[in-house]
């Protein structure tokens, strides 16, 4: 996964963190998450706030359906 993979970033973020409420999590634990990911392999520093806004959203939609 890259940073762009926001829907895949969100779902498994879903499975690692099911407890977790996406609204409640800032931006720099988000960033800290998502590095953590097994399958993730992109740069930290191609990251922005842009992006992980995304990222956060997407789990939010994906905690709804």
């Amino acid at each position: 996964m890259k940073w762009t993979d926001s829907l895949d970033i969100a779902m498994a973020l879903d499975e690692a963190h099911p407890e977790v409420d996406p609204l409640s999590l800032g931006f720099v634990q988000l960033h800290a998450w998502v590095l953590e990911l097994a399958d993730f392999e992109d740069a930290p520093e191609n990251s922005s706030e842009r992006i992980l806004e995304a990222i956060q959203m997407a789990w939010i939609e994906e905690r709804e359906d």
